[in-house]
């Protein structure tokens, strides 16, 4: 379990850095205008020309204020400025946002890749992106473990129930970072309902745990599991203007406050 978490973080978004900007897209060989622009060092391409090369089938269109792609074995949406994009029933983490420009949707080409089942090559020399089809685009149901979906998506939504999303996620990270660590249980149940010192975490205690999770915290469950990182190595976090227990702050290193919540490794 802990190795398959590990690996989690490998899903994290490609970054691809060139002086000169994005270098030529090639998609199983074709040299591909997929508009690509490099924001932050990540290489940034157009949904539409990307998926029409790698699914000549797939139907692309804009439905709802989102871009989507449905073909017999693909079902896609990506909302401009939201923080990922839902890809039969898996989320995938966008840290700067899905783009929306001149009216072409636009992606992180590492984070469509996995998305579609793809491969991505980068050549450092040249900025030269390649894209190589693989088996097909992924389901939720061959990507996660439908108990930590349910049970980290529960946790999330007792803990933060109000919070952005970037908090959502936060707070699954200090349940995978537990996972991870040496000093607490090994699975994402256990670590929830880790009893030591009156228990670790609030809901258990008062019984929202077992609540009907928010669909908000179900994708950021998904997304902590495909790899989203945004508390870094925090193992604890607390709000401390709803609790007198100010034992982490005291005891702790403070990482990060995102909200209501502090964080601490």
């Amino acid at each position: 379990m802990r190795r398959f978490f590990a690996s989690l973080g490998l899903a994290l978004t490609l970054t691809l850095t060139t002086a000169l900007g994005a270098g030529p897209l090639h998609i199983d060989g074709q040299t591909v205008d997929a508009a690509a622009t490099v924001r932050n060092n990540t290489t940034y391409v157009s949904l539409r020309a990307v998926v029409e090369t790698l699914r000549p089938d797939a139907a692309v269109f804009w439905s709802d204020g989102q871009a989507a792609a449905e073909d017999s074995g693909l079902s896609l949406t990506a909302r401009p400025g939201n923080l990922y994009l839902e890809v039969n029933g898996r989320a995938l983490y966008i840290p700067q946002g899905v783009l929306l420009e001149n009216g072409r949707t636009l992606v992180p080409v590492r984070v469509l890749a996995d998305a579609l089942g793809a491969a991505v090559d980068w050549n450092s020399t040249t900025g030269a992106v390649t894209v190589t089809s693989g088996g097909g685009a992924p389901t939720a149901d061959e990507v996660y473990d439908p108990d930590a979906v349910l049970w980290l998506s529960r946790i999330i939504s007792a803990e933060s129930r109000g919070e952005s999303l970037l908090g959502k996620i936060a707070v699954g990270n200090v349940v995978l970072n537990r996972v991870a660590h040496a000093e607490f249980p090994a699975t994402i149940y256990g670590v929830i309902f880790d009893e030591r010192w009156g228990g670790q975490f609030e809901p258990v205690r008062n019984g929202t745990v077992y609540q009907t999770p928010t669909d908000e915290s179900v994708i950021a469950a998904k997304l902590t599991l495909e790899g989203a990182d945004v508390a870094r190595d925090s193992l604890y976090f607390l709000a401390p203007s709803l609790t007198d227990n100010h034992w982490i702050m005291e005891n702790r290193d403070y990482v990060m406050t995102i909200g209501v919540h502090h964080f601490y490794r």
